[in-house]
C-alpha cells in the first residue's frame, strides 16, 4: 500500500473541451502524484485520468473540471455538463473504442458516477485506497 503524507492534498484544473489537452494534463497529474509521494500509483491514475477526460470531452459538455485529492484514499473526479450518463458497451474483440469504463473499473479500487443536481451533467470518479 502507498501512504500519503498527513493531511488532505488537492489539485484541480478547469480544462477546455479540446482532446489535445489530455496529454499535457496527464503529465501534470503525474507530477502532482510524484510530489505527493504517490509515484507507485501514478501509471494507473494517469491512464484513468486520460480515459475520464477523453469521455468528458468527447461525449459531455463544457465546462470540464478535473479534481484530485488524497487523504485516506486517492480520488480522481472529472465533471462535465453533458446530459448523457456513462455506460459500459458490449464490445467485440476487434472494437477500437469503448473500453474506457472497463479500464477504469480494472485499475481503480472503486469508481462511480454522481449526477449533478439542478443542472445537466455528472461527476465520474475513481479512487484508490491508501494505507
Amino acid at each position: 500500500m502507498t501512504e500519503v503524507p498527513a493531511g488532505l492534498r488537492t489539485a484541480c484544473w478547469d480544462l477546455p473541451p479540446d482532446l489535445s489537452v489530455i496529454g499535457k494534463t496527464r503529465g501534470m497529474v503525474s507530477d502532482v502524484l510524484v510530489s505527493w509521494s504517490l509515484r507507485p500509483l501514478a501509471d494507473d491514475v494517469v491512464l484513468v485520468v486520460g480515459e475520464l477526460l477523453a469521455n468528458a470531452i468527447s461525449y459531455g459538455r463544457p465546462p470540464v473540471r478535473l479534481d484530485l485529492s488524497a487523504a485516506e484514499d486517492l480520488r480522481v473526479q472529472v465533471t462535465d455538463h453533458g446530459p448523457a450518463q456513462p455506460r459500459r458497451l458490449d464490445l467485440g474483440i476487434d472494437a477500437v473504442h469503448g473500453r474506457g469504463l472497463a479500464i477504469i473499473e480494472a485499475l481503480a479500487d472503486e469508481c462511480g458516477v454522481i449526477p449533478l443536481h439542478g443542472t445537466p451533467g455528472k461527476t465520474v470518479w475513481a479512487c484508490w485506497r491508501l494505507a
